[in-house]
């Protein structure tokens, strides 16, 4: 019983753990991977506006893949990311943007324009 309250408090357990493994991962990195990745989350957790922890989990664990394969291969951050980084953050977002809070407001706004069209028109 305990952990089902804990956890609606909380959040999923299981996201501390991925959180701690994908953060585990980040350190194993050579250092300007690192500072890359660093980047590139502190820019997601500000513009993603992702608000669904499992769906900002996967889409760092995908950074997180495509970090460490490019240094393994030694392949150049702006190999990477290219000469404008933004766009490459806003592209990468907008792969998961399944977990952004603007699409529930969205849908909102698209049900309540429903809901006005059938009662009045």
């Amino acid at each position: 019983m305990a952990p089902g309250w804990i956890e609606r408090v909380t959040g999923p357990f299981e996201d501390k753990k991925r959180w701690r493994r994908y953060k585990a991962r980040k350190e194993e990195l050579p250092k300007s991977y690192r500072t890359a990745i660093d980047g590139l989350e502190r820019y997601f957790m500000y513009a993603g506006s992702i608000v669904k922890g499992e769906v900002l989990m996967q889409m760092l664990e995908d950074l997180a893949d495509l970090i460490e394969r490019a240094a393994v291969d030694g392949t150049p951050i702006r190999d990477i990311v290219g000469e404008d980084p933004v766009e490459f953050a806003d592209t990468f977002i907008q792969n998961y943007a399944d977990g952004q809070w603007i699409n529930k407001e969205r849908k909102r706004l698209a049900d309540s324009i429903d809901e006005a069209s059938g009662d009045g028109a």
